[in-house]
């Protein structure tokens, strides 16, 4: 039986919204990342967030720090594609009433490849995937990222043998 309450269609209602903005949050993430758009991945933070992407290899720093980071670590494979699957959202109450809060765990497989010789992409040089662990804070302009930790699973480098073409 649908609850007719009011009141508890509102709260789910809120719910609901909040976990399509969280959602949406982690495609920005994704998309940000994947394009080089620097700024539009500093933007997803609050002003204190960080990011930690020390199990992937890299560094554990502000969003602005990781952000120069990645472009240059990233600026070597110019094709990538973080996929996120398997999307845990919890929300939470932060101290003192002070905002809501939310954690998303989501793995993901992210293939990146470098240009070929003719600027098309000649295939993943690299695939590796894992969990990130998002957390988020409802702030004036909407949900923002206050930290993200990567913890990057595995890493294959494929074969560079190359098939044969089958006709």
């Amino acid at each position: 039986m649908a609850n007719t309450d009011p009141m508890t269609q509102r709260v789910e209602l809120a719910t609901v919204r909040d976990r399509l903005a969280v959602d949406g949050l982690v495609t920005e993430y994704a998309v940000a990342v994947d394009d080089g758009d620097w700024e539009a991945y500093r933007a997803l933070f609050t002003p204190e967030g960080r990011a930690d992407y020390r199990s992937a290899g890299g560094i554990e720093g502000s969003a602005g720090e990781v952000a120069g980071w990645l472009a240059e670590s990233l600026g070597v494979y110019p094709v990538r594609q973080h996929l996120f699957v398997n999307r845990r959202v919890r929300f939470g109450i932060r101290e003192q009433d002070r905002g809501d809060t939310a954690q998303v765990q989501a793995d993901y497989v992210n293939p990146m490849c470098r240009a070929g010789a003719d600027g098309e992409s000649a295939g993943p040089d690299v695939v590796c995937g894992g969990r990130c662990v998002f957390a988020m804070l409802r702030t004036d302009d909407g949900w923002r990222l206050s930290g993200v930790v990567v913890q990057e699973k595995w890493r294959r480098v494929p074969d560079r043998r190359t098939a044969p073409v089958v006709h």
